[in-house]
């Protein structure tokens, strides 16, 4: 088998994966292997049969240890990360990168740690960042990198992260992607390179769904800040381009990713807050009413609520004006 193809897709994903399948011929020389973001209760098989009625290509959902063979698609297991290695399918349930499971930075990284220059990275319509660092790891071994045109992408947030990180070989529409895979693969090969070291440890941290301190030191510096989800320390990773962090127990985040999380926490944090106020004025005031025969206790207990219904309205206040700032920045 001559080439591995990779393709990430998002939000818009199926309809563009269908164009870009359709126009693929059956004697192609190279496995096709996709990886689209799916919910927990989505049904990658009703997906497969989709993608079926579009294509002559064989589709599979992957499985653990599945050969790869050429002329055959295969997709990602909802909740399942999909690797490649050594000829085989590789599946597993580790922590989720940039909150996705399955993550298409894991399989385009996989793939460009065992496949280097015969790989073709493929990244079509979705939104955040998610292929961006596993795109660079296949610019990083020789491999050769097509980025959907974000002016056509349903969802041009992906595509054009990727063409703001990396200066990738092709930017295409969808109905011209199935000629130019026809020309690389028809091509003679890149030079083959060196994998960097970096790569091939963070590829074997996830497929082994663990992480050793001194391996995390090689290819990350310690930062500041703490895991969304499990609260663990995390690591600014080197040398990539989306600035990603990853935590001892696995869980990775783009910079981008990792701030929009923090807004999330603290505007959760904030209306916790004014819950836990709220319920203490209404007890203050329910207090009130029960010691009325004592001249002194109600006005106290009336004034403390008066008080923090002051703080209640500056904390909504503050919302609004975080809710303001965040639309700013987005436009």
């Amino acid at each position: 088998m001559r080439n591995i193809i990779v393709i990430g897709a998002s939000a818009g994903g199926i309809s563009a994966i269908k164009k870009v399948v359709s126009g693929l011929e059956p004697e192609i020389d190279a496995a096709i292997i996709v990886v689209i973001h799916l919910s927990k209760q989505s049904n990658a098989k009703n997906i497969v049969g989709i993608l079926e009625r579009h294509t002559t290509l064989p589709c599979y959902v992957a499985v653990d240890d599945m050969p790869i063979e050429p002329g055959i698609m295969y997709l990602a297991q909802q909740d399942h990360h999909l690797m490649v290695k050594n000829g085989m399918l590789k599946i597993n349930q580790g922590p989720h990168e940039n909150k996705y499971r399955p993550s298409i930075d894991v399989l385009f990284r996989s793939a460009a740690v065992y496949y280097g220059h015969r790989v073709i990275g493929i990244i079509l319509t979705g939104m955040l960042e998610d292929g961006t660092s596993g795109m660079w790891a296949v610019k990083s071994c020789g491999g050769i990198c097509v980025v959907q045109n974000p002016a056509e992408a349903e969802y041009h947030d992906m595509p054009q992260s990727v063409l703001n990180k990396i200066k990738v070989e092709h930017i295409a529409n969808l109905d011209d992607i199935p000629d130019i895979i026809k020309n690389i693969t028809n091509n003679q090969l890149p030079r083959k390179i060196q994998t960097p070291q970096e790569l091939v440890i963070e590829a074997s941290i996830t497929e082994q769904m663990m992480t050793h301190i001194d391996d995390l030191s090689k290819i990350a510096d310690h930062s500041n800040f703490v895991c969304p989800d499990c609260g663990g320390g995390l690591w600014a990773v080197k040398n990539d381009p989306t600035h990603r962090y990853r935590c001892h127990t696995g869980h990775v985040y783009t910079e981008k990713l990792l701030n929009e999380i923090q807004d999330t926490k603290i505007e959760e944090s904030i209306w916790v807050s004014i819950r836990m106020l709220e319920e203490k004025s209404n007890m203050l005031l329910l207090m009130e009413k029960r010691n009325g025969e004592d001249t002194m206790r109600p006005k106290y207990y009336r004034d403390r609520s008066s008080d923090i219904d002051t703080h209640i309205s500056r904390l909504k206040k503050l919302l609004t004006v975080l809710h303001k700032d965040l639309h700013e920045y987005d436009k």
